[in-house]
């Protein structure tokens, strides 16, 4: 796909965790609504998007309602969406509905990049893994993405974030993704979900980058499970011919969709 302009405009969604009732809460905030609210931002932000990506947890109990309220969500935004699961996720399910309606891809050329879709989740468990058919699809997408410049995309964190609750629950064989990436100049980002918060550091020539959930949002920095007061949010980066990123979050005003203060896990 080329366009018209020195870059690619991708709008990420992450963590929406649907439930098959429209009106059902995690931790107290029904997620549905605050999806709703965080497209209704996108569509009054973002003048031009080339493509959506939808970074795990679509739903929170892998229910076929749930992802098919989701595709009817994104379809609301003028622009193709491509999802990869997370731990919550049915990702049989989600390939099954996806692959007719091209949602599930393994990458996707636009522009002067190669976005690279990965898998890694593990089915009945919380952390993350890349499969070795993954890891192969990867060096599929590496070996074949020439001159192009590569933005990797999955659910799970492949480092620290500072959260000691969150570290056993991160990408497992982290290295395995690492030791990939690292050497190889093309690569300019790693984008993930998962952690329900900003997150922006380099590593190397790397931007590792992690985004707000569009419902309950996660303490950065805690020891222990704790939600945060920040709102709901979503995150624009623009994808630059020279392979310069720009990227920021934007978040729902202050004060809107908050979880029960109480709640101590989901």
């Amino acid at each position: 796909m080329s366009l018209g302009s020195d870059f690619v405009c991708v709008v990420q969604l992450t963590d929406s965790h649907l439930f098959a009732d429209a009106e059902g809460d995690l931790l107290g905030l029904q997620t549905q609504a605050s999806l709703d609210a965080v497209v209704d931002m996108v569509l009054e932000q973002i003048s031009r998007m080339d493509l959506v990506l939808a970074t795990g947890d679509i739903t929170q109990d892998g229910s076929e309602a749930a992802y098919r309220r989701f595709i009817a969500s994104s379809l609301r935004l003028p622009a193709p969406c491509y999802w990869i699961p997370g731990n919550h996720d049915d990702a049989e399910l989600m390939a099954r509905l996806g692959k007719p309606l091209g949602l599930t891809r393994d990458w996707v050329d636009i522009g002067n990049w190669r976005i690279v879709l990965l898998d890694s989740s593990i089915v009945g468990a919380v952390p993350g893994h890349l499969s070795q058919a993954t890891l192969s699809s990867l060096d599929d997408a590496l070996a074949t993405a020439g001159d192009r410049h590569v933005l990797v995309c999955l659910h799970h964190q492949p480092v620290n974030i500072g959260s000691d609750w969150m570290e056993p629950i991160g990408l497992l064989n982290a290295s395995d993704l690492l030791t990939r990436l690292e050497p190889d100049p093309r690569v300019k980002a790693v984008l993930w979900g998962h952690i329900h918060q900003h997150f922006d550091q380099p590593l190397g020539h790397l931007r590792l980058l992690a985004t707000p959930s569009t419902c309950v949002q996660f303490a950065p920095s805690s020891n222990d499970f704790a939600t945060d007061t920040q709102a709901p949010g979503y995150r624009w980066l623009r994808l630059y011919d020279d392979g310069r990123i720009e990227t920021a979050v934007s978040r729902l005003p202050a004060g809107q969709f908050l979880p029960d203060p109480e709640a101590d896990g989901y």
